[in-house]
């Protein structure tokens, strides 16, 4: 099992990542205020270090973070002035959310679409769908957030920042809420499906391709069975794989992904507050965001891994 070892490993680099930079929170909060005119003296600039723990090594930083986070204690941002865990309940929820949307969209859409630019190769179709992968890939998720948001806003009238109508941000959560909120989570399940679908689309019809070559597909077309039965039992059962070997990176693509576009699109994500403690240097707020998003794609990646196993008796064997 490398799981553990692996979010050890990754806990050290999100919080050298974040200590990289020159200065630190403090830093940047000084400057802000200096400029503002408001001078801070040194003995305050000091207190306020040794308040905040950034007076001490950063091993000692460190072990304090991840002796926290063991515990789901986050830390206190320092930007906010509030727990971490406080500032991200509602918002690790609909980022989860959001990202299973995307998921499910990404392969409702990529595997059918795979299979028939497969067995349709170099038709009308096959050509067509080429093209919409080829513009999937090549458009930045952010363009296209801002080319849906002009159209649905010029057209329909509909404003479609954010996952909430106003009257439901800050309500408690009830059935009229969970419909706003569908109402409003298509656009950025579209945008951020986008490029996984694109990419995924080539994928499956690459891998069924392969596999409508091999002589059991002959074999099965002599003894009299159907095509599309024969298409589904065998070339496409075992072309989808490599297909699901890949699903625990689309999570990576997804988050990295939702950072800009939920900014762009004022989504209640992860993604704004880890941009935003990025810039600010909030090393407890980011520290714990990015080390978040590698435990949520380390567990996509497993959950692939087993996936692949029960649909494949030869990687059980393997194993």
């Amino acid at each position: 099992m490398i799981f553990f070892p692996m979010l050890f490993i990754m806990s050290i680099l999100a919080f050298a990542l974040i200590q990289a930079p020159p200065g630190d929170y403090l830093t940047d909060y000084v400057a802000a205020q200096q400029a503002m005119g408001d001078f801070m003296s040194k003995d305050d600039e000091d207190a306020l270090r040794e308040q905040y723990g950034l007076n001490q090594g950063l091993h000692i930083q460190y072990m304090k973070w991840i002796w926290g986070v063991i515990h789901w204690d986050l830390g206190i941002s320092l930007e906010f002035q509030m727990p971490v865990t406080q500032l991200l309940n509602e918002r690790l929820l609909m980022t989860i959310v959001l990202i299973g949307f995307t998921i499910v969209f990404t392969w409702s859409l990529a595997v059918p679409i795979g299979i028939i630019s497969a067995v349709k190769q170099y038709s009308i179709i096959d050509y067509f769908f080429t093209f919409l992968s080829y513009l999937g890939v090549g458009t930045p998720n952010f363009l296209l957030a801002l080319i849906m948001m002009y159209i649905v806003l010029s057209q329909f009238g509909l404003n479609v920042t954010g996952l909430f109508s106003h009257e439901h941000i800050n309500a408690p959560w009830s059935f009229a809420k969970f419909v706003d909120m569908l109402k409003h989570i298509w656009v950025p399940m579209v945008i951020l499906g986008t490029d996984g679908t694109a990419r995924l689309t080539r994928i499956v019809r690459a891998n069924v391709l392969d596999e409508l070559t091999k002589p059991y597909v002959e074999t099965a077309r002599s003894k009299g069975m159907k095509e599309w039965r024969l298409i589904l039992k065998y070339p496409v059962r075992l072309g989808l794989n490599p297909f699901v070997s890949t699903a625990g990176l689309e999570l990576a693509q997804a988050f990295s992904g939702s950072l800009i576009v939920a900014t762009v699109m004022s989504l209640p994500t992860i993604g704004p507050l880890l941009l935003r403690a990025l810039l600010s240097q909030d090393m407890y707020m980011a520290g714990s965001l990015i080390l978040i998003t590698t435990v949520m794609v380390q567990i996509g990646v497993l959950i692939s891994d087993i996936v692949l196993a029960s649909m494949d008796p030869r990687i059980r064997m393997q194993a």
